[in-house]
């Protein structure tokens, strides 16, 4: 079974002790835990909502995968929007990939933190708002949905990106979830 995985610097698996975009090693990387099946990374770090499609369409041509993970829309929380206004983008995304995805998981990220990386309460109040949307819509798309929040993901000092023990525990999480979804037909 193949899984291809569209997201930020979670999903590409950024080490944030690191200055030059380092990724933490693939043992602790939540996408190459997921060892039981055939996973492509298309995290990239700093990745908003794309408006932009072609590529993933193109990704997901190519791959062929059997379920499509997105795990967007923190960074584009540092670009002012609204979760109201990610979950629109999200759905035109949604609806670009749809035709070419055979099954299609939208996770929603962890709500942000204050820390390093996060001080506006605004956007603090904002990111709670963004699992309400997302799973609004993936119930409108018939998508499979899930939030992540309600894993207990630990996060680092700057309050977006997962510690190695939050890798892990997405990771197990995870698990579960695709092993109902992509159990074998009999």
């Amino acid at each position: 079974m193949k899984i291809l995985c569209i997201g930020d610097s979670n999903t590409y698996g950024y080490d944030p002790r690191s200055y030059l975009g380092d990724r933490y090693p693939a043992e602790v990387r939540w996408t190459d835990r997921l060892n039981k099946w055939d996973v492509i990374n298309c995290g990239v770090n700093g990745m908003t909502v794309p408006r932009e499609y072609s590529r993933y369409v193109a990704q997901v041509r190519i791959n062929e995968p059997d379920l499509v993970i997105v795990m967007l829309g923190t960074n584009d929380f540092f670009r002012g929007l609204s979760a109201e206004r990610i979950a629109e983008r999200m759905d035109r995304f949604l609806d670009s990939i749809s035709g070419v995805a055979k099954q299609i998981l939208l996770i929603s990220p962890p709500v942000l933190q204050c820390g390093e990386w996060v001080q506006d309460d605004d956007m603090l109040e904002e990111s709670q708002e963004l699992g309400k949307q997302y799973r609004e819509l993936a119930d409108r798309k018939g998508c499979l949905f899930a939030d992540s929040e309600e894993w207990g993901i630990g996060m680092t000092f700057d309050g977006v990106h997962f510690s190695p023990e939050g890798h892990e525990v997405f990771a197990q999480k995870l698990e579960e979830i695709l092993n109902e979804v992509l159990k074998p037909e009999e």
